[in-house]
């Protein structure tokens, strides 16, 4: 009996071990650190974005990450797995942009279209590839994303400005738990009253889902403008979207509803009838036969492979 308890002694200390001894091997891994760090993209106090250099022959594509946190808070220091595309021969942003609490919608969409126009614009100096950019990103990170994908090209041929003149356009999108839509009329049959998460009302300046409902007259057209769904066309770029498995309904919080894989169907839907057809949906373990790895979808795109 002692021995029995003295080797379930051993075996849980040396599991412990393991276990700690993993935990302090993965904290010893560091981020690269930036080539070019809080670089201003526009003339705001959040138009900053961090850029990582890769090495390689020839001007190098670039993969951005815009953050999430509802357009209300966030910050581009949580982007994490840089290397991996450094690896690859990708380059690497980051960005900030304005926040709704200060400033609602358009701010932070523009803001961020404005961001990949910069890199556009710093292509010789910081050896880009214009015509190969992905954006990614998670929750509003992914709704701006899809909004620039789908939206036309906001380059401005004639702007004294040289970085307006330079196309928003990208070659793809790779996001997670994004929001192809945020007018209120349009996802409540969607997903359910748990949508209202404070994303939608504080998008347009409101402080509550009662008021933004109320004044959804003098805000309709602003949900409508900023909705990806509105904007996608059989000429827009291949997208995946990344969903959670619950796919339960009516949505069970707002957490879950702000995040729905929903507004993956929907968006796959509406790709299908304007003859787009090149979405493709992950929705928990179920994700597309193509890209099992939603890195394979950004290297297709970016290196062709």
């Amino acid at each position: 009996m002692i021995k029995k308890v003295f080797l379930l002694l051993l075996i849980m200390g040396l599991t412990f071990a393991a276990s700690a001894e993993k935990k302090k091997k993965r904290k010893k891994v560091k981020e690269p650190t930036a080539t070019h760090a809080d670089v201003s993209y526009g003339k705001f106090d959040r138009n900053k974005l961090d850029f990582w250099q890769a090495k390689g022959e020839g001007p190098r594509p670039v993969y951005i990450h815009i953050h999430g946190g509802g357009w209300v808070v966030g910050d581009k220091k949580g982007f994490k797995g840089v290397q991996k595309f450094l690896d690859k021969g990708i380059s690497v942003a980051a960005i900030n942009y304005r926040l709704t609490a200060t400033d609602p919608l358009p701010a932070p969409v523009l803001d961020a279209a404005r961001a990949v126009q910069f890199l556009r614009y710093k292509a010789r100096e910081w050896n880009i590839d214009k015509s190969k950019f992905v954006l990614s990103g998670g929750s509003a990170g992914a709704c701006t994303s899809m909004w620039i994908a789908c939206h036309d090209d906001l380059a401005k041929p004639n702007s004294e400005d040289p970085v307006e003149r330079e196309s928003t356009r990208v070659q793809g999108i790779s996001v997670a738990g994004g929001q192809s839509a945020i007018d209120p009329k349009l996802i409540e049959p969607w997903i359910g009253p748990n949508v209202y998460h404070e994303m939608i009302y504080k998008a347009v300046g409101e402080k509550s889902i009662a008021d933004a409902l109320k004044n959804y007259d003098q805000h309709e057209a602003m949900y409508k403008e900023y909705s990806a769904y509105n904007h996608l066309t059989k000429d827009d770029p291949p997208m995946l979207l990344s969903y959670g498995a619950d796919m339960s309904l009516p949505s069970k919080s707002l957490g879950h509803g702000i995040h729905h894989g929903m507004f993956g169907v929907k968006m796959k839907e509406k790709s299908e009838k304007v003859g787009h057809n090149k979405l493709y949906l992950s929705i928990g373990k179920d994700r597309p036969k193509q890209y099992p790895n939603r890195d394979d979808f950004v290297y297709e795109i970016l290196l062709g492979k």
